[in-house]
């Protein structure tokens, strides 16, 4: 059976990508941040209709604004929702825009074995699927660990085969604005210093995905827990013992919450006992939020 460079395409819009959008803590804040640079990118036509209805004629700024490279950065740690928040803001992008489309999200195995050429040659057909894709509507392509493809030339120590896949994949990135706002890529990174110079300046967007905040960490509790017995009071300790001031200044993350520290407490109760403040609150004692990428 043929390796695929892909982990999945997705047809969008998609309801299952909208349904767990809405599980999402946050995510309508962030595609505020992003939403109108990406209408900007993706919709020549409506800024060329907006300018001659608001101004008379095409103004001379929007040569430039459509002539951006399409390409945005999501940067943060592990667990803040960047891979997450990336689909559902592709198909929520698509359904304003009224646009059917593809979300693709590359593989690591896009690396490759080493062989000579390889990697350089895995990129060009993630790009000629992100083409194929664009032709009767709108594609995502998001590359994500991008740092594992997309490291900084600057360092001694970079491979000849690594040099050539980031000098690709910054031509196939210029390539894409003959595309005049069919495809996007996003790339997601826990370590935005260590992405080649010339890819971060081409970015048109690089949104940060910070860890949550302590109205994202409650409102993530409050549904998560919904039906366990807890006061307000006991609520709003578990937010304050998983924020940074009791943590030696880093919260816990999406992910610490969701997937270590919520199952580990019900490890604790099940299957002899209800799930209670007090176990919360001694399964955080022995936990420690996941450090941060350096």
């Amino acid at each position: 059976m043929a390796t695929t460079i892909f982990d999945n395409v997705t047809e969008i819009p998609s309801r299952e990508i909208q349904q767990r959008a809405a599980s999402l803590i946050g995510f309508t804040k962030r595609f505020e941040r992003i939403h109108f640079n990406l209408r900007l990118l993706l919709d020549p036509d409506g800024l060329r209709s907006w300018s001659q209805l608001h101004h008379g004629a095409a103004l001379p700024i929007l040569s430039s604004l459509t002539d951006r490279y399409p390409l945005v950065i999501l940067e943060g740690d592990a667990g803040t929702g960047k891979t997450a928040s990336a689909e559902a803001i592709a198909d929520q992008i698509a359904r304003e825009l009224k646009r059917d489309g593809y979300f693709i999200k590359l593989s690591t195995r896009v690396r490759g074995e080493g062989l000579h050429g390889q990697m350089a040659q895995l990129v060009n057909e993630a790009f000629d699927r992100l083409k194929k894709e664009s032709k009767e509507g709108i594609a995502f392509l998001l590359i994500d660990e991008a740092d594992a493809i997309a490291t900084t030339r600057s360092t001694s120590q970079m491979h000849q085969e690594e040099k050539a896949a980031v000098n690709t994949l910054i031509q196939k990135i210029d390539d894409l604005r003959s595309l005049k706002g069919r495809a996007v890529v996003m790339l997601s990174t826990n370590r935005l210093h260590f992405l080649d110079e010339a890819i971060v300046r081409r970015a048109a967007v690089i949104m940060t995905f910070d860890r949550p905040s302590e109205d994202e960490r409650r409102e993530l509790l409050q549904k998560e827990l919904q039906g366990v017995k807890l006061t307000s009071k006991e609520m709003e300790e578990l937010v304050h013992l998983t924020g940074p001031e009791k943590n030696q200044g880093l919260g816990y993350s999406f992910s610490d919450l969701r997937l270590r520290f919520l199952p580990e407490a019900i490890a604790q109760a099940y299957p002899t006992q209800p799930l209670t403040a007090a176990i919360l609150k001694s399964t955080l004692q022995h936990m420690q939020p996941s450090p941060a990428i350096k």
